[in-house]
């Protein structure tokens, strides 16, 4: 078994340049958009199948130093991500897809590497840079450095393993693309297909994108991508209050933390990630009446959820004596960060993280309604008012102008006229000081998979799983995604904060406070909940 390397930040310089006058364009040159025509890229030389084959990032192949078409600065988001990475906590996230009958190995490698020639800006590597340098660039390569695709052997365990290297090592920065992909084969005859993305670089809808290009060229079949649900307004729709408006009268609170699992310390734990993956039913909501819109959608109900797990599990786990009032949920407003997604999912779909994050707070009412809804099990008609009102912050957010993914303090930080390393040290400082007022949790809902994903005699999934990564001081996130109409959810914590026995009684009151904000019909006579 080949060591898994630590992912590497910085290349070393001048590997991969083209020389003079060979095929780059000049500095600041847009980035190639993503179409539909197709152009193969060279072909990579084939892995032998074995764990870690190419450094334990899935890949065999030497790495080749292709050929730059395209310099692009880094966005954003990716340059704060590269300021505050940490080898002991990968950034990566995980997604897992699994079919019911087995891929042709060659097959499916091919297919792989048409949809990454069709999606060009995946192809993408770190230039190298030095401290001085006013702005981090990706080079975009006109074919893979490494292969990304790996088969490991066979085995019990082997899916398990996969899943561990997903949260433990990141795919490098330095070569392109920053992605791999696993295949495990599964003794009932299934396969999985688990992708491995570094969130520096791309995010969970972009790479799904790709996989469903995959899908298309592996099977033959269109996968187009089905209409994105939308809710519209109309008569009952409650409109927001005052103080429904997301931050009303919570602008200066701290969030609660999630307390700590027994023996945890926020400053110690292993490296990487630990995460638990379960299947749930979907709540049942309100049936819709002609003219009406439902009062609320899963995604409300997901969120609900969210809050009444770190109350019952802060109830639970609040430390005694004069730090008591740090934990209890009764005295800081639960702030739950929602990654939201305005891009097409067609082939045009921008590649890259094209996420913004938006903030849905509880607070005051939260906080006068604690006992009955951090009760076991929590008070029906307590969860429907607190459903209720959730909708209306949901509905306001939507309602209000998209704004910068970061907000205005990233845009300022990310301005080009101090050097990198100026830069990265500012954002380290800010984030650790921003640390107290950092959201609660992160949850992020995929919902329903907008693509059929549809690999031919390999099948469609029968379920899909995504996680995101999971830093102090937030310690966990909680990802769903909607399959063949159950709920596919997956928890990931910190070390630092929970332990795996602690995670698996944390994802036992997500179900439990999931199964809560059921709708259940109402006696005769009785009133609606």
């Amino acid at each position: 078994m080949t060591a898994l390397q630590p992912a590497r930040h910085e290349p070393p310089e001048g590997r991969g340049e083209p020389p003079e006058g060979r095929g780059e364009p000049p500095e600041g040159r847009g980035e190639p958009p993503d179409g539909p025509a197709e152009r193969s890229p060279a072909p990579s030389p084939s892995p032998p199948s074995g764990e870690g084959a190419g450094g334990g990032f899935g890949g065999g192949g030497t790495q080749t130093g292709g050929i730059v078409v395209a310099r692009v600065p880094f966005p954003v988001v990716d340059e704060i991500s590269r300021h505050c990475l940490d080898e002991s906590r990968p950034e990566t996230v995980h997604i897992e897809v699994h079919l019911p009958g087995r891929v042709d190995p060659a097959r499916l490698r091919t297919a792989f590497h048409r949809a990454l020639a069709r999606h060009p800006r995946i192809l993408m590597r770190q230039a190298p840079v030095r401290w001085w340098h006013r702005r981090y660039t990706w080079q975009l390569t006109a074919a893979p450095d490494v292969d990304p695709v790996d088969f490991p052997p066979p085995g019990p365990d082997a899916l398990a393993r996969a899943r561990q290297r997903a949260l433990d090592a990141c795919p490098p920065l330095d070569a392109s693309p920053p992605v791999r992909l696993e295949v495990i084969e599964e003794a009932g005859g299934g396969t999985v297909l688990l992708l491995t993305v570094h969130h520096t670089a791309l995010d969970g809808p972009a790479c799904l994108r790709v996989l469903a290009t995959a899908a298309e060229l592996y099977g033959g079949a269109a996968n187009p991508p089905g209409p994105s649900p939308v809710r519209a307004a109309g008569p009952g729709t409650e409109r927001p209050q005052a103080d429904d408006r997301p931050g009303a009268r919570r602008r200066f609170s701290r969030p609660a933390r999630i307390a700590a699992g027994p023996g945890r310390s926020p400053q110690g734990g292993r490296p990487g990630n630990g995460m638990l993956l379960a299947e749930l039913p979907i709540p049942a909501r309100p049936p819709r009446t002609p003219g009406r819109t439902a009062p609320y959608t899963v995604n409300d109900q997901l969120l609900v959820a969210t809050w009444l797990m770190v109350a019952r599990w802060n109830r639970l786990h609040a430390p005694a004596g004069p730090q008591r009032t740090a934990a209890a949920p009764a005295t800081a407003p639960v702030v739950v960060t929602m990654p939201v997604d305005d891009r097409p999912r067609g082939a045009e779909m921008p590649i890259g993280n094209g996420t913004r994050l938006v903030s849905v707070g509880f607070g005051p009412e939260e906080r006068l309604d604690a006992g009955p809804l951090t009760a076991d099990p929590p008070d029906p008609d307590t969860v429907a008012r607190l459903l209720r009102r959730t909708a209306a912050r949901t509905r306001a957010l939507k309602a209000a102008p998209p704004g910068r993914q970061l907000g205005l303090t990233a845009t300022v930080l990310t301005a080009p006229v101090v050097p990198v390393g100026l830069r990265g040290a500012v954002t380290r400082a800010l984030r650790t000081a921003a640390a107290p007022w950092t959201s609660t949790t992160l949850l992020s809902n995929i919902g329903r998979i907008p693509y059929p994903l549809d690999f031919g005699d390999a099948g469609r999934p029968t379920a899909v799983w995504f996680s995101a990564p999971a830093r102090m001081p937030r310690g966990l996130t909680v990802t769903t995604v909607s399959v063949a109409g159950r709920i596919q959810l997956a928890l990931r914590w910190s070390p630092a904060l929970l332990d795996d026995a602690a995670g698996e009684r944390l994802s036992a009151l997500f179900r439990s406070s999931l199964a809560a904000t059921a709708w259940t019909p109402p006696p005769a006579g009785g009133a609606v909940r």
